[in-house]
């Protein structure tokens, strides 16, 4: 049976291609404090600009149609004369997902951080002049999409949260990304989990060290400030998230401050 965009459940999709909440690479505690308790990682870890824009979708359709999304909601299909012009992702990606090679037999999802413009308060940390980009950070390839389509709700919900997904792994991001013209978010080091700091004070320095200043820039009056880093393995089976602002935090709280 052929896929048609008009006669699917938009809700399935919807579901099975939202990017699963990422875990804290230190975990979070009370009041948003964290605490020593991190994510343990084993072999290598690629460690990742973490960029603070919002999060988007690019569905790519077995029919050759496509649909763009929020981290939570579909937001314009292919050829729609009106769609929701939330957050600008809308008109700040139509021409991206217009200029991707169809799918074949297979459901894809080009996750991208875009950012800049008016889309968070930190848009000023990356532009002066408003501009906004789009940078790739992630990519699933559903082959089994009937089946995974199938699912009641609560199904695709347990399963995306509990990494059911099908991201790529980082040599085939890489590739997608040359081949459909996407800059990746800064891939900034790859080392062996046991050179990651485990204390807080150790990885809000580490952090410092590593990400200075964002290397998402998009023009010249861009203040540079960056959010934090993510910390991933190649295949991406375990991926943290470590922020400036939730170090500082701690620290400030428990007499320490950071160096911001």
């Amino acid at each position: 049976m052929s896929f048609d965009v008009r006669a699917a459940d938009l809700d399935a999709i919807n579901s099975a291609t939202k990017y699963p909440s990422i875990q804290t690479y230190h975990q979070l505690g009370e009041r948003g404090s964290l605490t020593e308790t991190v994510t343990e990682f084993s072999g290598s870890v690629i460690g990742t600009e973490k960029v603070d824009g919002t999060n988007a979708r690019v569905i790519s359709l077995p029919d050759g149609s496509w649909l763009l999304g929020s981290r939570e909601e579909l937001l314009y299909a292919k050829g729609d004369l009106i769609g929701n012009p939330a957050q600008g992702i809308m008109a700040g990606l139509r021409t991206f997902a217009e200029s991707l090679t169809p799918v074949d037999d297979v459901v894809r999802v080009h996750y991208l951080e875009f950012y800049g413009g008016k889309v968070t308060a930190a848009s000023k940390q990356y532009t002066g002049d408003r501009a906004v980009g789009h940078r790739l950070f992630d990519m699933v390839v559903l082959r089994d999409y009937r089946a995974t389509l199938d699912k009641s709700p609560a199904e695709l919900s347990s399963w995306r949260e509990s990494g059911g997904q099908p991201f790529v792994p980082e040599p085939e991001l890489a590739e997608a990304a040359a081949r459909d013209g996407v800059e990746l978010t800064p891939r900034l080091f790859v080392l062996d989990a046991a050179e990651l700091p485990r204390e807080i004070a150790s990885t809000r320095e580490f952090l410092a060290e590593r990400m200075p200043r964002t290397r998402c820039a998009l023009d010249e009056g861009a203040a540079g400030q960056p959010e934090g880093i993510v910390v991933r393995t190649p295949d991406r089976s375990i991926i943290a998230k470590a922020r400036f602002e939730d170090y500082d935090r701690t620290l400030r709280r428990r007499g320490k401050p950071g160096s911001r």
